[in-house]
Parts: structure tokens; sequence; C-alpha cells
């Protein structure tokens, strides 16, 4: 008998949690797992009470949907969600929808999409947010793909995310094909910056300061009262209060190799091919690179020397202002290049992504949740065709009053030899995208000399191009392509 609202397949803690959400808010799912014992053990254990269906194959699972049929999935990503589709595409009609709700590429996203839209099935591919407590409580929800499921899925996916405080859900419609996949790539590259700049932080109160735990806690939790008040801020307060079972901070006795999952790389890799400059996220990602690299580090710290006083030696107090002024306008630059990425993805593939809806996807419920986030959503809300963060009026004033505090926090970290590169990173693209003539002139210059590549003028019309003779033997012919 057809009884369920939605099927979901994949049982790992996200489908377990996301099953039981659903099931709070008055939808019956019925459920399967590739490894059927899951489904038994999921029914005995969290599912026992609640109305959800449990089912051991794929027809059996099928058969208990309601049409059209909703089929999410939660299985890793990459081949495992080609492999389901697969086997489900048979036991579906036209109109039914498939979820992928995992971290799949949105190259992935929009493929499936187009293939499944030919075979008559909707697809949905869908970014979710918030981890183990997202998944159970509220997440951020980023759906995107054919919006023709978009009604057939909007109560439950509405349903169960986070809510803003204003009550709306952090859920929206994002884009056509892999638009919900993009963005939540974007969101976790965003996440990737912030947990660098954070770490900076960390490492020069630590290391330069020699803050013990405790204090690293108690500025953590100032930092969250105010303008830097986020989720990861909040979180990273509890990491350096906790402690091991010798009574010793927990956090240092934790191995410094940061492992990642890929959607930061993608990101970056992604706005190489766009040609945009999202710099913070790809140091962030190269930061992570860099710690893998443990045992040479521990080899180039035996003889590589750094300056002669690595201490801090100042007002502490107002370190700590300068510091916090470092984070917030660095973070500012990340969102900044973040959304500036999003825009540069909506023009090359055709979508129409609505930055401050995306902003209150991100409000509550995901790992990048921070309060300023609702000054991104007042920006955009203002107007919808701003070009970049930096240039509304409230985020110009806040990195204005913020740049005397964050150039001080990279001059002393450069002193104290405490890497930064996030921190100068941030510094270095609000510096250049503030200067009205960048050396690119003399750039072109050297390509026109040894390649012929051509140059435009400034008392010139645009795309007008010109090639000069450097040498008086080159000649006058020049290179075919000219890509800015």
């Amino acid at each position: 008998m057809a009884e369920a609202d939605i099927g979901l397949i994949g049982l790992a803690v996200m489908g377990q949690n996301l099953v039981l959400n659903m099931n709070d808010h008055g939808f019956t799912v019925a459920v399967f797992n590739r490894t059927v014992s899951k489904v038994d053990d999921f029914m005995a254990g969290p599912a026992k009470g609640t109305h959800v269906i449990p089912t051991h194959d794929l027809k059996e699972f099928i058969s208990k949907l309601k049409r059209p049929r909703r089929v999410m999935l939660m299985v890793r990503a990459g081949d495992a969600v080609d492999a389901f589709i697969d086997k489900l595409v048979p036991l579906l009609e036209k109109g039914d929808i498939i979820i992928d709700g995992g971290n799949s590429l949105f190259t992935d996203s929009t493929r499936r999409c187009k293939d499944l839209k030919e075979k008559g099935i909707l697809f949905v591919g869908t970014g979710i947010s918030g981890g183990e407590e997202g998944a159970r409580h509220g997440p951020s929800i980023m759906p995107g793909g054919n919006p023709n499921a978009w009604p057939h899925v909007k109560e439950i996916l509405q349903s169960i995310a986070a809510k803003a405080d204003t009550g709306e859900p952090c859920c929206d419609w994002v884009g056509d094909e892999g638009a919900g996949h993009y963005v939540k790539m974007v969101h976790n590259g965003i996440e990737y910056g912030d947990m660098q700049i954070i770490c900076e932080a960390y490492q020069l109160l630590h290391q330069g300061l020699s803050f013990t735990a405790d204090e690293l806690h108690d500025a953590f939790t100032k930092w969250n009262e105010g303008v830097l008040s986020s989720y990861l801020i909040e979180i990273a307060s509890h990491v350096f209060s906790h402690l091991d079972e010798d009574g010793q901070p927990l956090v240092d006795k934790i191995l410094d190799v940061a492992g990642q999952k890929g959607t930061g790389k993608w990101a970056c890799i992604n706005s190489l091919e766009l040609g945009f400059p999202l710099t913070l996220i790809s140091e962030a990602v190269y930061a992570r690179c860099l710690s893998a690299l443990k045992d040479q580090r521990v080899e180039a710290s035996k003889v590589l020397k750094g300056p002669k006083n690595g201490m801090f030696t100042g007002d502490r107090a107002k370190f700590l202002d300068d510091l916090r002024d470092a984070l917030y306008a660095s973070k500012i630059v990340s969102y900044a290049q973040g959304f500036m990425l999003m825009r540069e993805a909506s023009k090359e593939y055709g979508w129409q992504i609505n930055y401050g809806s995306v902003a209150l996807m991100w409000r509550e419920g995901c790992i990048i949740r921070s309060k300023f986030l609702g000054n991104i959503k007042d920006a955009f809300e203002k107007n919808p065709e701003l070009d970049s963060l930096l240039l509304d009026d409230f985020f110009q004033d806040a990195v204005t009053k913020a740049q005397e505090g964050w150039r001080r926090v990279i001059i002393n970290a450069v002193e104290l030899g405490v890497p930064t590169p996030a921190f100068g990173t941030a510094l270095a693209f609000y510096d250049g995208y503030r200067t009205a003539r960048l050396p690119a002139n003399l750039l072109q210059g050297l390509r026109d000399y040894f390649g012929a590549h051509t140059y435009e003028r400034v008392d010139q019309p645009r795309g007008k191009f010109f090639h000069t003779n450097w040498t008086g033997t080159g000649g006058k012919v020049s290179a075919t392509s000219y890509t800015v």
C-alpha cells in the first residue's frame, strides 16, 4: 500500500537524522539501505515507535511511496549516486522525483538533471548543511535541479529546515540543474575560509602571545557576543575549554594535520575555470595541504630560522581588539568573494540565483551561520544587482573601521613569524580591488614582448587590441587570442 510521503535511501547518521526530522514534522517516510540489516537496526533503535516504514528491497521501497514518488538519496557522492539512480529509474514513472542530498559535485547534478529529464524523471540536487545536529533538528537546505519538482518537495524540505529569527525557513529554490549543489560548494568553501582565519587568530594568540586554553576560551567567548557572533566562533570557545582525561586541554593534544573532503578544492578549481580570484578560500585549502606535510615541517623547523624574537611585547588588550577587526574584515572579504563567484557562475551557467535568499538559507542550521548574514541579506535586498558586498554601504563602513587593526595584525604576524595566509590574502584582495590601476599594464607589455599577445590602450576604446614590435625584429604579426 502506498502510504509514505517520501522515501529515503542511505541510513548513515545524516540519513537517519533527516528521517527522524521528517517524522517529527508529520511526514511518513519509507526507508531502505543497501546493507539491509541497518534498516532493522534503525527501526529497533532510533526509529522505534515512529511512523517510519522499513523496507528490505527497492521494489518494496517504491511500492510504499505515494505518487508522484519522492526518493531522497543520502549516499556517498559519486558513483554510488549514479548506481542507485540506475536501479531506481526502471521502477519509477514519469513525473517521479529523485533528490540527491549528498555533497555531489555540481556538474554531476547538472548531468543527472538533464539525463533524467529525458526519461521523464524530475531531479533535485540539494545541498544540506548543519551536520548531524542540523539534520536532526533543522538544517540549511539548498535545493536546485528541475524546477517542476519544487512544488512537490517544497513543503517537506521547508518544514524540516532550520528557521531564521523571522520564522522563514532556511530553504528555498536556488536554481536550475546543478545550482543547489553549487551553492553548497560555495558554502563549504566559505566554511574552509572561516575556519582558517579562526585558526590563524588562535595561532597568533597561542604562539605569539602565549595565551592559555582558558584565555583563548575567554577571548573567543567575548568575540561571540559582538560582530563575530557565529557558530564556528562559539564552538571554538568550547574546544578550548574541553579537557582530556588527564585534565589538560584536549586541543593541545590534537595532531596538526587537517583533513578535507574535496568541496573546498572544487570551489577553487571552479574559480579558476571562471577566471575569478577566490583567494581566501584557496589559501584555506592550501593551508590544509601544508598541514599535511607534517614530517617535512618537523624537519624544516629544526633548520629554517625565523625572527629572533617571536613573542609579542606590546599591549595585549589592544592586540585582541585588532585581531577581532582582522577576523571581521577578512570574513567580509571571504563572503564577498563567495557571492561574487556565485554571480559569475550564475552568468556562466544561466542560473537565476537569489543572493539574498542564499544569505537567508545560511542564517541558521548550517555550519557558517553567523550574525552578519542578516546584513548580507539586507545588502542584496537593497540592491539585487550588487557586484560585491564590498560596495555596499554597511560593509564599506565595517571594513573602513576595521582596516587599521587588520593591517597591524598582519604586520605583527610577519614580525613574529606566525603564518597568516588567509588574513594576508584577504587584505591583498581588498587592496587590489580598491586600486584603480594595477601593474597588469606592465604584465601585458611583457606578454606582448615575448609572445605577441597584444594589449589594449587607456586612450583607445575597450576591445581594440595593439601589438608593438618591441625589438625592431619581431614583425607585425600578433597572436590570435586574447584572454582576460
